[in-house]
């Protein structure tokens, strides 16, 4: 068995010509001439394989075949690491070499029953990037297509177009020290998706990915401090990862988009929270650096997020029913749906496949360069997220006094205390028991939707002053939005306070 350690980019073939040029590409030995490889995976008729993430593999070069099965890995920034066992294939599956015995056992019970799923046809072509002793990486440029036929006889196919570094000699770090310095100057964008994945998805003829929400914490007490921040870190690079791949590829400015855009947000506010919880054990550099390189990422998306929620959650939700200024409020709903129009425009044309994948691939190197030391390994995790949890509680409640007054910039202060406090039960809530971190967690979105429901209405009452100002004949219809909401709006701001309370004063769960 090898352990395949590699890091897989895409990029638009537009820009082969530009990377075939790159000094640092042009300077790594070439390894042979461009091949052109025939692959094809088998699987059972349902899929047996693909449901326990196993490949099987056959691919012919000239007269050479080769079998490989592989074990699917978690991938993050386009970095995997994954077992594979590669043996001559001389017209049998044969899988006495692979050494997993799940993986054994799944092989051998489906043996007979195997048949061609998909194939890929790419060609290849291959340098070696070794600047030093003890550092050798593989560089692959692979262009070519998957394609199936179905029983139907309905042929699918789907372009491959992707730089492949696999790692020879020295760490997973020196990858993405490599794909760093492309990336200056190329559109590479990480892929987790492998080539089988994306074969099985075009068999299954499958829609596009949903936005990509959170993952659940999986910590555990013995994890380091260091070990832990990059779990949870990883997880959010990976919601961040689909949802901008995803985006960019989009073809219009529509809902879907806003939702990934939406989602890639909350991947950078997550991130922010993870930072500043973990502040004691990081080097301050790092936490100053990302902080504010996340946060104007994240920025370059607010309008379109803002404008949704306007038009979604307190435009369409009002009911003139005869009452309201017809005119006026057709004037309302055209002047907001164009600026969201021209907000998704601009999201989409901000979301710059080059500008995420290259900060995508700087963070994740960020990360995988972190020390541990002698002290942070000693320290206990749970001891640690009780009391950070704890100083998230204390700023709660001084900011639940501040907020006394119910001023509208006092509110918004809180909430984004309350969605801190929210975030850190949310990636400690492995450590503490399950019932009750669930139960807390629950209140703490309740209590953040009342806070979120206040802020959007008082964000609304700015934006339709300036709207109104800009065109008069919009005052009736902005009067009758805000008044068909002010019975809620009075209402939880009445109690808002009263209703947060007990999550920074009453029983806490760890």
């Amino acid at each position: 068995m090898s352990r395949e350690i590699e890091l897989k980019l895409a990029l638009p073939h537009s820009a082969l010509p530009a990377l075939r040029r790159h000094p640092l590409v042009a300077a790594a030995t070439r390894l042979g001439n461009a091949v052109t490889l025939d692959n094809t995976y088998y699987d059972t008729p349902t899929l047996q394989l693909k449901a326990h993430k196993v490949a099987v593999r056959i691919r012919r070069q000239g007269r050479r075949a080769l079998q490989t099965v592989k074990c699917a890995a978690l991938s993050s920034g386009g970095l995997s690491q994954r077992p594979e066992w590669e043996q001559a294939y001389t017209g049998a599956f044969d899988f006495s070499a692979v050494t997993d015995p799940a993986a054994r056992r799944l092989l051998d019970r489906h043996h007979d029953a195997l048949v061609p799923v998909f194939t890929t046809r790419f060609r290849r072509e291959t340098r070696r990037h070794s600047p030093r002793e003890g550092l050798a990486i593989l560089l692959m440029i692979d262009t070519g297509e998957v394609v199936l036929s179905t029983p139907e006889g309905v042929e699918r196919r789907a372009p491959i177009c992707e730089l492949e570094l696999e790692l020879e000699q020295g760490l997973p770090a020196d990858l993405l020290e490599l794909a760093c310095a492309l990336a200056q100057g190329l559109p590479l964008m990480p892929a987790d998706l492998s080539k089988a994945e994306r074969g099985y998805r075009l068999f299954l003829d499958a829609p596009p990915p949903a936005p990509c929400r959170s993952e659940p914490s999986t910590i555990a007490a013995g994890d380091s401090l260091i070990g832990a921040f990059r779990s949870l870190a990883l997880a959010c690079v990976r919601q961040w990862q689909a949802n901008a791949t995803a985006a960019s590829a989009h073809t219009s400015p529509d809902a879907t988009l806003s939702e990934y855009i939406h989602q890639l947000r909350v991947s950078q506010r997550r991130l922010r929270a993870l930072l500043k919880i973990f502040a004691p054990a990081l080097p301050v550099g790092f936490v100053a650096t990302w902080n504010a390189r996340l946060r104007d990422n994240a920025n370059r998306f607010g309008a379109a997020r803002d404008l949704d929620v306007f038009c979604s959650e307190l435009l369409a939700t009002v009911r003139t029913e005869g009452l309201a200024d017809a005119d006026a409020m057709a004037l309302l709903i055209k002047t907001a749906e164009n600026a969201r129009t021209d907000a998704r425009h601009l999201t989409a044309h901000a979301l710059e496949l080059a500008a995420q994948g290259r900060l995508l691939l700087e963070f994740t190197l960020a990360l995988e360069r972190l020390a541990s030391n002698n002290l942070l390994e000693a320290a206990d995790l749970r001891t640690f997220a009780r009391l950070r949890l704890e100083r998230l509680r204390k700023r709660g409640r001084r900011q639940l006094d501040a907020a006394a007054t119910r001023e509208p910039t006092a509110l918004h202060a809180l909430r984004i205390d309350f969605k801190q406090l929210r975030y850190g039960a949310e990636f400690f809530a492995p450590l503490f028991p399950a019932r009750a971190m669930k139960r807390y967690q629950e209140r703490l979105a309740r209590a953040q939707a009342t806070l979120g429901f206040l802020q959007d209405v008082d964000a609304a009452r700015a934006r339709l002053a300036q709207w109104t100002a800009a065109q008069a004949a919009i005052a009736p219809a902005a009067a009758f939005v805000l008044g068909w909401h002010a019975p809620r709006y009075a209402r939880l701001r009445h109690r808002v306070i009263r209703d947060c309370s007990p999550l920074v004063h009453g029983r806490k769960p760890w």
